[in-house]
């Protein structure tokens, strides 16, 4: 089950797939981080920003986390004003059903 609270119903299909996308990672603090950051976000995106987050998400989650975390350096290509506000992103862990806490 993911935390998403919001529907996708009135988003695009592009949008809608990465809503789906940033809840469905490979693991959970990723799912937290993009898929918070995708509801809160995402339908105020211009299309090129939509481009960055995606080249972003395609990323490994492994390495995502680690830069986030600051446990590696972000690379220079990732040292964007998008990342930077993926990266800022904290997930309000109160909205969670309690099975995610």
């Amino acid at each position: 089950m993911t935390g998403i609270s919001r529907t996708s119903a009135d988003l695009d299909p592009r949008r809608r797939r990465i809503l789906f996308r940033a809840w469905h990672r490979g693991i959970r603090e990723m799912d937290l981080i993009l898929g918070q950051f995708a509801e809160a976000e995402l339908s105020a995106l211009s299309d090129i920003e939509l481009d960055e987050l995606e080249i972003i998400m395609g990323e490994e989650d492994n390495d995502l986390v680690k830069w986030i975390i600051g446990e590696k350096p972000v690379p220079e290509h990732y040292q964007t004003p998008m990342f930077t506000r993926i990266a800022a992103y904290r997930p309000d862990f109160e909205r969670l059903p309690e099975e995610m806490k």
